[in-house]
């Protein structure tokens, strides 16, 4: 499965154009902007399957880092403050990751 079986390409395109620049990065922006936070939740859970590299059940910082390039290869980094800025918006139970339902509930934020 891939990003673009969920969301489409132009939106994911737009979303990216929007968090070029470092530091420029908003969550909400960006998942409004491609479309996910506009879909169900069993699609939400497949994005972070997607997302979630090492099938782990979390996205941890270290994946975090490279969550644009998983919507487009060609995309940067987030920096560190962007990730961890990310990290403590999703995490609610402290434990330093993101799991599925910590994901869908920022997501339908």
């Amino acid at each position: 499965m891939s990003l673009t079986s969920i969301l489409s390409a132009e939106a994911i395109d737009n979303a990216l154009k929007d968090c070029q620049a470092p530091d420029s990065f908003c969550y909400k922006k960006f998942f409004k902007l491609c479309g996910l936070s506009a879909k169900t939740p069993q699609e939400i859970k497949n994005v972070f399957q997607i997302i979630d590299e090492d099938n782990s059940g979390y996205i941890e910082e270290s994946e975090l880092k490279f969550f644009l390039q998983r919507f487009s290869p060609g995309a940067r980094t987030l920096t560190d403050a962007e990730a961890k800025s990310f990290i403590s918006a999703a995490d609610d139970d402290s434990d330093g990751k993101i799991g599925a339902e910590e994901f869908q509930a920022m997501v339908l934020s």
